[in-house]
């Protein structure tokens, strides 16, 4: 299951980002086991070098913590779980938010917009 990659960032942040949006969905739980660098480097078509760095990276975040021997595993800290959702929700707004305002929206057309949308789909 190899995946496609943009140029504008470098793979293993991307990696990183996605380990990063299944942990915020749950995918991943708290104290769950990674796959292997070995592993993760052939399901995302990388280099394992590649997979190190980004395990290195989401370490140093605090996301992640090897234990020698054993692997790599998603922190049991509920706190870090918690500013990484409060992290990524801010990001989409405010890319959201960016993206309205270069089409010139104000803020009350973005809040209409937002609530028909969801009225649209039955959502609250």
């Amino acid at each position: 299951m190899t995946e496609e990659y943009t140029a504008s960032k470098p793979i293993y942040l991307q990696i990183a980002d996605r380990i990063i949006r299944e942990i915020v969905r749950k995918e991943l739980a708290l104290g769950d086991k990674l796959p292997s660098v070995r592993e993760m480097a052939v399901q995302s078509g990388v280099n394992p070098n590649t997979i190190q760095r980004t395990y290195s990276e989401l370490e140093r975040m605090d996301i992640v913590e090897t234990r020698r021997g054993q692997g790599t595993f998603v922190t049991e800290k509920e706190e870090v779980l918690t500013e990484l959702n409060e992290k990524v929700q801010r990001e989409v707004i405010e890319s959201f938010i960016r993206s309205m305002k270069e089409l010139g929206l104000t803020k009350n057309q973005m809040i209409q917009g937002v609530e028909k949308y969801l009225d649209r789909r039955g959502e609250e």
